[in-house]
């Protein structure tokens, strides 16, 4: 289907024609604008304060932290999360420029293999975009870089983030987003998908019982960057 033909059917819909043009040019000034509503208090802090407040949410909302010096560091980090959860060394990871330059030889017993995640994967490991405060969310957009199917697949998912792509509401991660949008990223477009991720997939639906990987991974461990020296530094 057509765009017009799709739009000439919800016209036909609501029993009206075109807009008058006015209105037309009305609505295009607002979408060229961006206009956005009050901003919460609570993610408008100095940036040390932010990324605390991002660490906490994520705790709050069943996900897992480790906080580190810099890419050296992420090695040692995975692997002691996956030896401290009894967790195989074998990962899918995003074939990312990020985590493609981050040392993984200084620790041999991990295997990583580049691609798109599948059914049988247990682990894997993505590079997110940005992440926002308030709420300890992930931004995830779908690129070739950052398959999808690695957000959703895995029983566990690995998350390596810089702590200088916190902000601090969603509004400034779709600001981030609607800035960067350029051809090494999107081909001059925004992506076809955004993945909000806040803390480990769970529903309660079933007898009010808060079930952890219901419709996506049962595990989220966040492994923070500090590469913004406003932020303060890993202990």
């Amino acid at each position: 289907m057509s765009r017009e033909t799709m739009l000439n059917a919800i016209r036909r819909g609501l029993r009206r024609g075109r807009l008058p043009e006015d209105q037309a040019e009305m609505l295009r000034a607002r979408l060229a604008r961006h206009p956005r509503h009050l901003i919460p208090a609570r993610s408008r802090l100095p940036r040390a304060e932010q990324i605390e407040l991002f660490l906490r949410n994520v705790e709050k909302e069943f996900g897992t932290v480790d906080r580190v010096a810099g890419p050296a560091a992420i090695p040692a980090a995975v692997a002691d999360y996956l030896a401290g959860q009894n967790l195989p060394s074998e990962l899918v990871a995003a074939p990312h420029p990020q985590l493609q330059a981050i040392p993984w030889s200084e620790r041999p017993m991990l295997q990583l293999r580049e691609g798109r995640a599948e059914a049988s994967t247990l682990v894997s490991l993505q590079q997110a975009y940005a992440a926002i405060a308030e709420t300890g969310t992930l931004v995830l957009p779908s690129d070739p870089t950052r398959p999808t199917t690695i957000n959703l697949l895995a029983e566990t998912e690995i998350v390596v983030l810089s702590a200088s792509r916190v902000v601090g509401a969603y509004e400034e991660a779709w600001d981030l987003l609607r800035a960067e949008s350029h051809d090494e990223l999107t081909g001059g477009f925004m992506p076809r998908n955004v993945m909000l991720v806040t803390g480990p997939s769970r529903s309660a639906d079933i007898e009010q019982t808060l079930e952890l990987g219901a419709h996506g991974p049962r595990r989220l461990h966040v492994v923070l960057v500090d590469d913004d020296a406003s932020a303060g530094q890993a202990a």
